[in-house]
C-alpha cells in the first residue's frame, strides 16, 4: 500500500506530505482501527522484554518527532510498535519556526528539519493522553523539551521543565528529556553537565514530591563523526546522570552537521540549517550506544535511534547496546511494513546467532 502512496506523499513537501500522512492515519484511527491490526500486527516471544518494570513486546518503537502531539498511539500500537515514544513537548504550545522546515534528502535516506519544537503544550497533551488511557496497553514514553522561546534561561528555564514534567509525568510510562536541543540565546543545551545537574535536581525532586516511580531517561546528541575521540564533557554528563539516578540513555538526537551525507553541497546549502538524521547518522548514533554501554557497564537501557531502516540496522544497535531501538526517517522512506518486516528479520538474526531472547543479544559487540 505505502509502496502506491509514496509517489504522491514524495510531490509535496516533506511537512505537508507529514501532515498528510498523519490526517489519513487519524481517518483509520477513527473510523475503524481494526483495519490495520491484520496487515502488521506481529509478536514473537523471542522479542519481550522487561525494562523498567514496563514490559516491551518487541523493542522496535517510534521515536519522538513523529507524533510530536500524541494524536496516534492507537494506531503505532496496531502498526506494530513495541512502544511509542511522542513529543517533544514543551510547558507552553509553540508554532515553530516558519515554514519550509522539514526536507526530503533521498540520495542518502535522509532527513533534515528545523521545526523548532512546535507543539501543542503540556496541559493539551496531557488531556490528550489521559483521555485514550483504556485504548492503549503498550509502554508509552512522553519526550519533554524546554518551551521554544530563546530568552527562556536560568531559573526559568528549570521552572519550565518542571511545569511540563508535574503535568506529562503522571500520564507516561517513562520521560525522556530532549537536553540536547539549541533553542536558547546563547545556543547552550542541558548537555553542560553543571545545567544538567541542575535540571535533574529539579525534576527528581519534583517525581518524590508528586510520589511517582516513572523512569526518566536522557536523550543525547550524537558524536561530531564516526572517528570521534570522545572528550571529558560527555564523562561528566553520564557521571551527573548517575549521580541523579537517570534510568537510562536514548542516543541519538539528529545531528546539526552533514558528515556523512552524499547530497550535492549546492542542495545541503540550499536547504540551510537543521538536524539530520537518517542513514547518514547510523554508525555515529552506534558508536554513542557502544560508548554508553561501556561507560555505564551495560548496568542502564539504552534507546538507540539514528538510521535504523532494517532489522541488520536495528540489530547492529542492540548488539552494540541498545536494549530497544526507535525508528522515525526509516518510517517516512519505507512506510509502516518496515515495522513487521524489522521484527521478523530480527528474530532470524538472534535465532541464527543463537543469542536468543532478545536480551542475550544486548552489548554483545560493546
Amino acid at each position: 500500500m505505502y509502496r502506491l502512496l509514496r509517489p504522491l506523499l514524495f510531490s509535496m513537501d516533506a511537512e505537508r506530505a507529514h501532515s498528510t500522512g498523519m490526517r489519513t492515519a487519524q481517518l483509520v484511527q477513527k473510523i475503524n482501527p481494526s483495519m490495520v491490526e491484520p496487515l502488521y500486527e506481529f509478536e514473537r516471544g523471542l522479542l519481550r522484554q522487561k525494562l523498567w518494570g514496563l514490559e516491551f513486546p518487541n523493542p522496535i518503537g517510534l521515536a519522538a518527532g513523529f507524533d510530536k502531539n500524541a494524536q496516534l498511539i492507537p494506531f503505532w500500537e496496531k502498526v506494530g510498535f513495541g512502544f511509542v515514544e511522542v513529543g517533544s513537548v514543551s510547558a507552553q504550545p509553540s508554532e515553530g519556526n516558519a515554514r519550509p522546515r522539514a526536507f526530503r534528502v533521498p540520495e542518502d535516506e535522509a532527513l533534515i528539519n528545523r521545526m523548532g519544537l512546535n507543539n501543542d503544550g503540556a496541559r493539551a497533551i496531557a488531556e490528550r493522553v489521559r483521555g485514550i488511557e483504556n485504548e492503549r496497553w503498550r509502554p508509552l514514553g512522553i519526550n519533554l523539551v524546554k518551551t521554544h522561546d530563546p530568552a527562556l534561561t536560568g531559573e526559568a528555564a528549570l521552572e519550565d521543565f518542571r511545569t511540563s514534567f508535574s503535568l506529562l509525568a503522571p500520564v507516561a510510562d517513562y520521560i525522556a528529556l530532549n537536553i540536547s536541543c539549541p533553542n536558547t540565546q546563547d545556543g547552550k543545551t542541558f548537555e553542560d553537565p553543571e545545567a544538567l545537574d541542575d535540571l535533574l535536581a529539579v525534576l527528581f525532586e519534583e517525581r518524590r514530591r508528586l510520589d511517582l516511580s516513572v523512569p526518566i531517561l536522557i536523550k543525547l546528541s550524537p558524536p561530531h563523526s564516526d572517528q570521534v575521540v570522545f572528550d571529558s564533557q560527555l564523562d561528566e554528563v553520564i557521571g551527573v546522570a548517575q549521580t541523579h539516578g537517570v534510568h537510562g540513555f536514548i542516543a541519538s538526537n539528529t545531528a546539526s552537521d552533514r558528515s556523512g551525507m552524499t547530497a550535492p553541497d549546492d542542495k545541503l546549502q540550499q536547504i540551510g540549517a537543521g538536524g539530520m538524521s537518517g542513514r547518514p547518522l547510523a554508525r555515529r548514533s552506534t558508536l554513542l550506544v557502544r560508548y554508553l554501554y561501556q561507560a555505564t557497564d551495560g548496568a542502564l537501557p539504552i534507546i538507540g535511534v539514528g538510521g535504523v531502516d532494517s532489522a541488520e540496522a536495528a540489530y547492529e544497535k542492540i548488539r552494540a547496546g541498545a536494549s530497544l531501538v526507535q525508528l522515525y526517517t526509516g518510517l517516512v522512506y519505507q512506510g509502516p511494513g518496515v515495522v513487521k518486516s524489522i521484527k521478523e528479520e530480527l528474530v532470524q538474526l538472534i535465532a541464527r546467532d543463537n543469542l536468543s531472547p532478545i536480551e542475550e543479544a544486548v552489548g554483545v559487540d560493546a
